[in-house]
């Protein structure tokens, strides 16, 4: 046996894009994010030839990679203006315009990141956007709390940060 294969066995392969999560309290309300997490390794993300317009759901977006995006509230919710009952939910992102996103939040849970069904829809709500001093080479979502019973949901990636406000009702 070379070396080399000795090095290699019981070696795993770090994941391309690893399983991530964000969460908060608010209010002593549990609210999370399951996600996973890709990164850019010098590919253009977002826009026209960009690795996202080649998904077959775009101009939706899975908002991560492999499986659709999770998101759990134990209360319920005021995302941005949009009614969100407590429970399990999948976030997509609608890049339609590229500078103006829109969250949107799925009824549908479990299902492969891009097996979206606009008919499962919740809603959705613009998110605000701003741009990061430096380039963000791996997917974030962030969430916080902000006092009281609000805070924010944020997402950050390549040249983008989009977040959108949420208070517990």
């Amino acid at each position: 046996m070379t070396a080399a294969a000795a090095l290699g066995q019981g070696q795993k392969k770090a994941p391309a894009s690893p399983k991530a999560d964000a969460a908060v309290t608010i209010d002593g309300n549990q609210i999370a994010i399951a996600y996973s997490a890709p990164s850019v390794k010098g590919r253009k993300i977002f826009g026209e030839g960009g690795r996202i317009s080649q998904d077959r759901t775009y101009p939706v977006w899975r908002a991560g990679a492999n499986s659709a995006t999770a998101f759990h509230t134990d209360a319920d919710l005021d995302i941005g203006g949009l009614a969100v009952p407590r429970g399990d939910y999948t976030l997509f992102v609608n890049l339609k315009d590229t500078d103006n996103w829109e969250l949107v939040v799925n009824k549908q849970t479990g299902q492969w990141g891009l097996a979206y069904d606009a008919s499962h829809d919740l809603g959705r709500v613009k998110m605000k956007m701003s741009k990061p001093p430096a380039p963000i080479e791996t997917l974030k979502y962030t969430l916080t709390a902000d006092g009281g019973k609000k805070g924010a949901l944020r997402l950050e990636w390549e040249n983008y940060i989009a977040s959108v406000p949420l208070t517990v009702k």
